[in-house]
């Protein structure tokens, strides 16, 4: 039986409402629409033999606010929580990041996280980071801001057995949905808000935001081979 698991995600609105009476406001959304491809977004990732590299994509702004219990970028000031962690050369500038040419040491331990200056933000005066682990089960927390600016975060957490090295992404993007049902609600929103957790180019797993009564605003992971949810189990993902 194919099933469809829930992920850990909450959505803060502290702005107003982002809706208005059938029309959607140009906003971070439009440009998840045109984030086809991670080259678009950030710049070189430099590997490592036997490590992880774990990067999240295709909105304004996102974060990796954590990662099993260690807090890796504050929400708050958007930047490191433990500037040791970081691994930067030291003529690193973060307005010009792609200039990088890091010579980097292989991590310490099983634990050890590392995590390297990407990327300039879409949102000015912010940094992309991506991290560096060991292959493992993680439990990893994302900020995604589709807007730009720090308003509008919607927040997720996965866990995922990282069983391989080598490069993953988180990447937000808008499903696309073949018809509409014709109904208030849905032609007054957005499409669904989906993450898809990419290994090299291959999609492992695929999360999308239900608009539907009985699961609204929760995001659910759906069988790469058959998503339609009406053939589906369901259970929720539970922490670490």
């Amino acid at each position: 039986m194919n099933k469809k698991r829930y992920a850990l995600w909450t959505s803060t609105i502290v702005a107003a409402s982002l809706f208005l009476s059938g029309c959607q406001l140009l906003t971070g959304y439009k440009k998840i629409d045109e984030a086809d491809s991670a080259k678009a977004w950030v710049g070189k990732v430099q590997p490592i033999d036997g490590e992880v590299n774990i990067m999240c994509v295709g909105t304004y702004h996102c974060e990796i606010v954590q990662i099993d219990h260690t807090l890796i970028i504050a929400p708050d000031s958007h930047e490191p929580v433990n500037p040791q962690m970081v691994e930067a050369p030291p003529n690193y500038n973060a307005t010009n990041p792609a200039q990088m040419n890091m010579d980097m040491t292989p991590l310490l331990n099983k634990n050890s996280i590392k995590v390297v200056p990407l990327t300039a933000s879409g949102v000015p005066g912010l940094t992309n980071y991506y991290a560096r682990m060991m292959p493992k089960k993680h439990e990893i927390h994302v900020n995604f801001y589709p807007e730009k600016n720090m308003e509008y975060v919607e927040r997720f957490a996965m866990i995922h057995d990282f069983v391989e090295s080598g490069t993953y992404q988180l990447r937000a993007y808008q499903k696309k949905t073949s018809a509409q049902s014709g109904s208030l609600l849905e032609t007054a929103s957005p499409e669904p808000l989906c993450i898809e957790l990419l290994q090299g180019n291959k999609v492992q797993r695929r999360f999308c935001k239900q608009l539907g009564a009985e699961h609204q605003g929760e995001f659910v992971e759906t069988d790469m081979v058959n998503t339609d949810s009406t053939a589906t189990t369901s259970k929720k993902i539970t922490t670490l």
